[in-house]
């Protein structure tokens, strides 16, 4: 190949599927003239800047120096009021703003009304505390209704929050308080997870040893749990939230906030170094958010929408707070696992609660399919009519299992490419108008500019993903390390931004993701995507989800190693991996065939469900694990590497 870093595209599919008729005939953009209304980006997103509430108006749209970007200039906001306040004038006060639901089968649900209420009290708690306009908050809490307060009372008064997700421990806890230098930490008691009980305010004292910023500790009770043994309150510092608040109002003004002014900080693992500090500005960031909200999942007033993520990821915080509640939408939010107490439970929130957007993982959706059709199957699913993926590429046959089990071949998918650094969707199918190919992101969304360059910077047809002009929600910078952010995201071409992805474009024009250019496998000269040869595997009916690894040859420079977990009933043999390895052959090309399979039952995955490659690889190559601290069992990868390693005896 003329590009020696250029990747190579093996896999082809050909399905398509049409947006369903009665979708399209409804569907809030049906017209595909909006990828040309958006050809003058800043006008198309001043359009959607101006569906948004402003106290003052914008000057310019954009000021761009790169790699730094100002959008809306000038203008004043505020998010929070642009998420609550401003549906309590008419009947929107009295919608349904968000249902909770716990593990253990509480059940909460709270109008804008209520809502505007439990943000304006937890804003004035704050306010007492001495938290002001720009100081940072430390968010460490279960997946409960007050972690949405809590959120939304920050960006009410002007505070940045940093919300950490509650299942990390207290050093990643610790590390990201004093890189932000929060003041004040928001925690519970606890939470459920499988039945079991997460110590929250136990991890938070522990980390707060190290953590010489914090001045206040406000606790929630969680309520259900026996944990006060557990910890200790100290005194002046830590407080019981439901005996502040009892002391405040629930009014409380909104502060007007420039459109540039931090919103939230939060924090990504890279491969190796200290997590980055991403950071989120206000006017752009919400404009995108309430933009794709709207149209990415068609949002109707009488949806029930459900994205099963946490708070603690960006996908939490874009598309569980910002973007649905800045679309007067009701927002489903659900503490515990999907498998507990049994492999239905998503499926029987679905029906009780009459869901009727979903949107999840391709990790989850892979782990669905292992565990059988017939959990779904016992529950009625016909509220569905929109479904959505986020977080990784999905398989093709995982999509069309999604496709056909879940959306019962009536639901649009729409298949969403995004970072915490991009802060909302990028790369997606609008589901009225998009004819969807399964495994394919599809295009990128109005307004946004995406191509496929070389290390030189030249278009090819399969290459490095990068953004080649500036979109409202994407980061501003790291958090005091504006050096990192330049060489990290904007050294590879001058003024493009590259998020370290691969992807490749079909004779349609529609982009498929093959994963980090990281991982990308080279074998005897050939660049392969580790997307493409797991997809493969996932195409046999035997195999619920795959990870592929290089691992040193002396003839091919890499050769590939495989991790495959089995559908339940299936066993691993010697004959299944030949199998395999002859199927991988057919459906890709000899040059992808895995020299070694490794079945198991579980893979190395982040709390946030991607699969953790960089620690498949160590296993692979012999070396020493790499950081676990992210991983959500790291037993996973000590069980897997030393089986790995008894197959090398």
């Amino acid at each position: 190949m003329s590009d020696p870093v250029a990747l190579e595209a093996l896999l082809t599919e050909d399905r398509r599927f049409a947006p369903p008729e009665g979708f399209a005939s409804r569907a809030f953009v049906a017209d595909p003239a909006i990828y040309d209304e958006a050809e003058d980006f800043e006008e198309f997103w001043a359009r959607w800047a101006e569906k948004l509430h402003w106290f003052r108006r914008w000057d310019r749209v954009l000021e761009w120096t790169p790699p730094y970007a100002k959008w809306f200039v000038g203008g004043r906001l505020n998010v929070c009021y642009n998420c609550v306040d401003r549906h309590l004038d008419g009947p929107g006060k009295d919608r349904t703003a968000l249902i909770w639901e716990g593990e253990t089968g509480e059940r909460r649900e709270l109008t804008y009304r209520d809502l505007g209420a439990e943000a304006g009290r937890f804003a004035n708690v704050l306010k007492d505390l001495g938290v002001r306009k720009g100081d940072r908050v430390a968010i460490y809490m279960p997946m409960i209704p007050e972690t949405v307060y809590a959120m939304l009372a920050c960006a009410r008064i002007g505070a940045v929050h940093s919300v950490v997700f509650g299942g990390f421990s207290p050093d990643s806890l610790a590390d990201r308080i004093n890189d932000a230098r929060a003041e004040v930490l928001i925690t519970a008691d606890g939470g459920y997870r499988r039945g079991r009980v997460v110590p929250l305010k136990r991890n938070a004292d522990e980390a707060v040893q190290r953590c010489p910023s914090i001045r206040h500790v406000v606790v929630v009770a969680r309520g259900g749990l026996d944990l006060h043994r557990d910890f200790t309150m100290v005194q002046g510092r830590d407080h019981w939230y439901h005996e502040l608040a009892s002391r405040v109002s629930d009014r409380c003004p909104p502060e007007e906030m420039d459109a540039e002014d931090l919103l939230y900080i939060l924090y990504t693992s890279g491969t190796t170094g200290k997590p980055k500090g991403v950071v989120h500005t206000t006017g752009g960031y919400l404009t995108q958010v309430h933009a794709t909200t709207r149209t990415v999942f068609d949002l109707r007033d009488d949806d029930v929408y459900w994205c099963t993520a946490d708070v603690g990821w960006v996908t939490g915080h874009s598309y569980i707070v910002y973007g649905p509640l800045s679309a007067g939408a009701t927002v489903v939010i659900y503490e515990g696992a999907p498998d507990w107490p049994d492999k239905g439970r998503f499926w029987k929130i679905c029906e009780d609660l009459g869901v009727t957007i979903f949107y999840t993982a391709p990790t989850a959706i892979r782990a669905f399919m292992q565990w059988g059709d017939r959990w779904p199957g016992a529950y009625d699913l016909g509220r569905l009519r929109l479904l959505g993926t986020v977080g990784e590429p999905i398989n093709p046959e995982a999509w069309m299992w999604y496709h056909r089990v879940i959306g019962g071949a009536r639901c649009p998918i729409v298949d969403t490419w995004w970072q915490t650094e991009t802060g909302a969707i990028m790369i997606t199918p609008l589901p009225g108008v998009t004819h969807t190919r399964p495994g394919s992101a599809c295009r990128a969304f109005p307004g946004i500019q995406a191509a496929l360059l070389s290390e030189a910077g030249d278009p090819v047809d399969a290459g490095y993903l990068a953004i080649t002009r500036p979109w409202p929600s994407m980061l501003r910078t790291i958090y005091g390390d504006d050096e990192r952010y330049r060489e990290t995201y904007w050294s590879k071409w001058d003024g493009v931004y590259f998020p370290g992805d691969g992807a490749k474009r079909d004779d349609d024009g529609y982009l498929w993701i093959l994963g980090r250019v990281d991982d990308v496998l080279n074998v005897a000269g050939h660049r392969i995507g580790t997307m493409e040869v797991e997809s493969a595997l996932v195409e046999h009916s035997a195999v619920a989800e795959a990870a592929v690894v290089g691992k040193a040859h002396p003839v091919k420079g890499q050769a590939i190693a495989a991790f495959v977990t089995l559908m339940q009933g299936m066993d691993g043999s010697d004959a299944l991996a030949d199998e395999l390895r002859a199927h991988v052959a057919r459906a890709i090309g000899p040059i992808a065939r895995p020299e070694d399979i490794l079945f198991t039952a579980d893979l190395p995955k982040t709390r946030s469900g991607k699969i953790m490659r960089r620690l498949l690889g160590d296993i692979a190559a012999g070396r020493a694990l790499g950081d676990t601290t992210t991983l959500a069992d790291p037993a996973v990868v000590q069980e897997l590497k030393e089986g790995y390693e008894a197959r090398e005896e």
